[in-house]
């Protein structure tokens, strides 16, 4: 296994990469690599490449060819559950091939985050993408009032859901059998207590399709974990 790490594009020189001093400390210091051994830098948008570690940093060898993206682009909008949860969510739909997570203040939730969390979101999302061996790093977005949030997918013309409990709406499962990887598509899922009436009635003001996750009643950290595993089962390279 070569060990990986996220790169920003100004380390990035020709053909060698400067290393920031905890990046080299994890390299040296926490899996022990030398002067010699092989790791890999990516750039979180889709390049990687195989590095030589060096005394000044490391050198370039060899780019990757390789494609482990869903062929359609999610977009996961969570209203925030309460204590760490969006972190836990943050971790698994990385995993699950995620693009984008789009973090919205609803009627009923509880957390404020503080100006700090979208920082440590990203790491989050960072370390993950480099756990599961991405080349990208899904992106996080500022946490945005709901209504705002429907309102910039309003004109977006892709598929649109919004995962509402105790509904008889059809199965998330209905829609993916009837539209094969599409290549975007935007999930909403609801906090604790789920969606207001009026949420939903917006959403679908703004062009999105209710949608059930099933009969049982979801964990708002559950939920988009539930709805990206069944993206992903239909839509893989």
């Amino acid at each position: 296994m070569l060990y990986r790490i996220v790169i920003n594009s100004h380390q990035k020189q020709d053909n060698l990469i400067n290393l920031e001093s905890d990046q080299e400390h994890y390299l040296r210091r926490v899996v022990r690599l030398n002067n010699g051994d092989i790791f890999i830098a990516l750039d979180g948008n889709g390049k990687g490449w195989q590095v030589k570690l060096t005394a000044d940093g490391g050198e370039i060898l060899d780019s990757l060819m390789e494609n482990r993206e869903l062929l359609t682009k999610v977009t996961l909008m969570i209203a925030l559950p309460k204590g760490n949860g969006f972190e836990d969510i943050i971790r698994c739909v990385t995993e699950l091939g995620v693009n984008s997570l789009q973090p919205v203040i609803s009627d009923r939730t509880i957390v404020k985050p503080k100006e700090n969390k979208l920082e440590r979101w990203r790491k989050i999302a960072m370390e993950a993408s480099e756990q599961c061996e991405r080349l990208i790093v899904p992106n996080i977005e500022p946490p945005i009032p709901v209504k705002q949030a429907f309102s910039q997918f309003h004109d977006l013309n892709i598929p649109k859901y919004i995962a509402v409990a105790r509904s008889n709406a059809p199965h998330l499962l209905h829609f993916l059998q009837q539209n094969l990887s599409p290549s975007e598509m935007v999930i909403a899922t609801g906090c604790e207590g789920g969606w207001t009436p009026k949420e939903v009635q917006s959403s679908i003001e703004h062009g999105f399709q209710e949608i059930s996750l099933g009969n049982r009643i979801l964990r708002a950290v559950t939920a988009p974990i539930m709805a990206m595993s069944l993206v992903s089962s239909f839509d893989f390279n």
